[in-house]
């Protein structure tokens, strides 16, 4: 049984976020390990996996960036590693175009415009690619889940630069 079945959501993209929230509190009440306080030694091993495959599902299914890999392994997509390079040349420039703008931030003399301008333009590229992303993964053929799964990847580069700019933040503006 796969997240989506077990949280009796349609396998798709898009969720009701307000429903899976709901239906995860109604499995975690029925399946929680103090219910089975004063059950069997085999009950409560049951109860805690339960709890904790209900638990796994909803971290899963609740964020959109996880759950889009999650689709995609169903869809037996070959996910590759982290570590694997990009073979699209334009997005390579533009990463390296976003990180030198994400090192320049420390020496702008209107620091908080820098940090500004830079959240604006990867929150903005973020929206985009993750809107292609979403437009793929409905789609649902071969070559569209392909291109989703690359299109992933670059989420993930945008999420970790988003990070490493709220470290900045944190460094810069620490008084």
């Amino acid at each position: 049984m796969n997240y989506f079945q077990l949280l009796g959501l349609d396998s798709q993209f898009n969720l009701d976020t307000k429903a899976l929230a709901q239906t995860y509190q109604n499995l975690q009440r029925a399946v929680h390990p103090d219910r089975f306080a004063h059950g069997t030694e085999q009950e409560k091993l049951l109860a805690v996996k339960k709890s904790t495959l209900v638990n796994d599902a909803y971290q899963t299914l609740k964020n959109p960036i996880k759950r889009a890999e999650y689709m995609l392994v169903l869809r037996n997509v070959d996910m590759p590693s982290e570590q694997v390079s990009f073979s699209d040349n334009s997005f390579l420039m533009r990463q390296m175009e976003l990180r030198e703008m994400l090192a320049e931030v420390k020496h702008a003399d209107d620091v908080d415009a820098a940090v500004l301008e830079v959240t604006q333009v990867l929150e903005a590229e973020f929206e985009q690619l993750f809107k292609t992303m979403q437009t793929q993964l409905n789609e649902n053929t071969e070559a569209a889940n392909a291109l989703a799964c690359e299109n992933l990847r670059k989420l993930k580069f945008y999420q970790k630069l988003h990070v490493e700019l709220d470290k900045l933040e944190d460094l810069l503006f620490d008084d």
